[in-house]
C-alpha cells in the first residue's frame, strides 16, 4: 500500500498541519510493528478524556476496526477499510447518518485514522489479478499502531489517577466516621470540650466535597481532616486514666435475649409526638425472673406504625453504626442512636436535623436519615436533601413509606440482575 496515495481530503473538508503531522507519523513507523487492536482500543477507551473523544466517537471507531478482519494490525500490511456510510451506521447500533460524519471528523482530527479519499470522494478497492486488494480508498487505521504506547501510557495515567481518587476519598470516609465517633463519645460522656467547636470545624471542613471534586482538594481535605482526627484522639487519651474504665465493662457484657421472641409482636409506633417516644424508651426492661404468663413490658407497646425489620431490610448499612451492645439484636433505641451518629457524619447541621424531628418525629426523621446512606451518592447534599423532605412533610405530600419501598424494590431488581446471589437482610 503506498502511503503517499490521496493525502489531501476530498471536496470542501481542509487541510491542517495536524492532518500532516499525523500523515508523517504513520510513514514513520515500522513495517514489521504489530498490535492487537482491541487492545488498543480499550487503551484509547480508558483515555478518550485526555485524548477529547465523545463516546459516541469511540462507537464508530470500534465499527471501523471490525471491517478490518484479522484481530492484530501491522504496520506493513494494508490497512485501509472502505466500508459505506449506511454499513458503518449499522455496526455503529443504528447512529444517525449526520451524527456519524461528525464523528468520523472527530477521529481524523484527533489523529486515530487518516482520510485516504479517492477522486470523487467515494469509498472502494481495487484489486488485482489475483483479487488482492491493490489500491484501497477509505480509512487508514496505521495511526493506532504507531500511537499504541502512547495510547497505552495515557491509560496507564488515567488508571493511576482513578486509583489515587479512590484511595484519596477512602481516606476522606476513614477520617468522616473517626471524627463523628470521636465527638460523640466525647458528647455522651459528658468529657470536657469544644465539641460544639470541634462539630462546627468538621462540617466546615466537609463543605467543599462534591462528587466531581479534584484530586489535589481531595488530598487537602484528607490531610486536614486527618489533622483534625488526630488532635481529637489526643484530646480523649487525656481521659483515659482518669477514669474508672472497670466502671464501664457492663457495656461489653453478653447481650441476653429471649430465645423464643413472638415473631408477630413489631416495634412501637412512632407516629406519636417526642414526648411520647422518650417515654416508650425509657420503660424499664422486664425482670429475667418474670413470670412468663405475663407480657413483658416491651410486648404492650403500640404495634403500629413502620417495623424496624422493614427499616433494615431496605437501609442495612446503618447497622454498621448501631452500638456494639445492640448489634446482636437491633432495636429502636439503638437505630435512634445510630442514625445521630450518621447525621452527623454526612454532614447534616444541627439546625436542619432539628426541624425534621420536629416536623416528622425522631423515628422517621431518623428513617430517613438511614436512607439517605443506603442512597449513598446518590444524593449529593445530604442536609439539603432532608430539608427538602421536611418541607414536603410539613405540607403534608411525604411520607417514609414509599422511600423504603422504593429501596426494597431496587434491591429485589438487583438480587434478580444477578441471578438470585447474596441474600436480602
Amino acid at each position: 500500500m503506498t502511503h503517499s496515495v490521496a493525502t489531501t481530503p476530498f471536496g470542501r473538508r481542509t487541510m491542517s498541519l495536524g492532518l500532516i503531522a499525523t500523515q508523517a507519523q504513520a510513514r514513520s513507523v515500522a513495517p514489521e510493528k504489530t498490535v492487537h487492536k482491541w487492545k488498543v482500543f480499550q487503551a484509547i477507551t480508558e483515555a478518550k478524556d485526555k485524548l477529547a473523544l465523545p463516546d459516541r466517537a469511540l462507537a464508530v471507531l470500534s465499527a471501523l476496526l471490525s471491517f478490518h478482519q484479522e484481530t492484530t494490525l501491522s504496520a506493513g500490511d494494508p490497512l485501509i477499510v472502505f466500508p459505506s456510510n449506511e454499513k458503518l451506521c449499522q455496526r455503529a447500533h443504528g447512529m444517525a447518518p449526520a451524527t456519524l460524519r461528525r464523528h468520523l471528523g472527530f477521529l481524523v482530527e484527533a489523529g486515530l485514522v487518516i482520510r485516504r479519499d479517492s477522486p470523487n470522494g467515494k469509498r472502494y478497492a481495487r484489486r488485482g489479478a489475483g483479487g488482492e486488494v491493490s489500491l484501497a480508498f477509505g480509512f487508514e487505521l496505521t495511526p493506532l499502531v504507531a500511537r499504541a504506547e502512547e495510547f497505552e501510557t495515557l491509560a496507564q495515567e488515567v488508571r493511576e489517577e482513578r486509583r489515587a481518587l479512590r484511595l484519596a476519598r477512602e481516606r476522606i470516609t476513614l477520617a468522616r466516621r473517626d471524627i463523628t465517633k470521636m465527638i460523640l463519645l466525647g458528647q455522651e460522656e459528658g468529657l470536657p470540650g469544644d465539641w460544639a467547636h470541634l462539630e462546627a470545624q468538621f462540617l466546615a471542613l466537609l463543605a467543599p466535597l462534591r462528587r466531581s471534586t479534584a484530586l489535589g482538594a481531595l488530598r487537602e481535605m484528607a490531610s486536614a481532616l486527618e489533622a483534625l482526627a488526630s488532635g481529637i484522639v489526643k484530646h480523649l487519651e487525656l481521659f483515659i486514666n482518669s477514669e474508672d474504665m472497670s466502671a464501664r465493662e457492663s457495656r461489653n457484657g453478653h447481650h441476653k435475649q429471649n430465645s423464643k421472641p413472638d415473631p408477630y409482636v413489631f416495634e412501637p409506633a412512632f407516629e406519636k409526638d417526642r414526648s411520647e417516644t422518650e417515654r416508650l424508651q425509657t420503660q424499664p426492661e422486664p425482670c429475667e425472673e418474670q413470670d412468663e404468663g405475663v407480657p413483658a413490658a416491651s410486648d404492650q407497646r403500640v404495634r403500629l406504625g413502620t417495623p424496624l425489620p422493614m427499616v433494615l431490610e431496605a437501609c442495612p448499612d446503618i447497622l454498621d453504626y448501631f452500638p456494639q451492645n445492640a448489634s446482636a439484636s437491633p432495636d429502636w433505641s439503638g437505630f435512634l442512636k445510630a442514625a445521630e451518629l450518621v447525621r452527623a457524619m454526612l454532614g447534616i447541621s444541627p439546625d436542619a436535623w432539628r426541624d425534621a424531628v420536629e416536623t416528622m418525629g425522631q423515628a422517621d426523621a431518623s428513617i430517613v436519615v438511614a436512607a439517605i446512606l443506603q442512597k449513598g451518592d446518590e444524593v449529593r447534599f445530604p442536609g439539603g436533601y432532608l430539608r427538602a423532605l421536611t418541607e414536603k412533610k410539613r405540607a403534608g405530600e411525604f411520607s417514609v413509606g414509599p422511600v423504603l419501598m422504593a429501596l426494597i424494590g431496587t434491591k429485589l431488581k438487583a438480587l434478580r440482575e444477578s441471578g438470585g446471589r447474596g441474600e436480602l437482610v
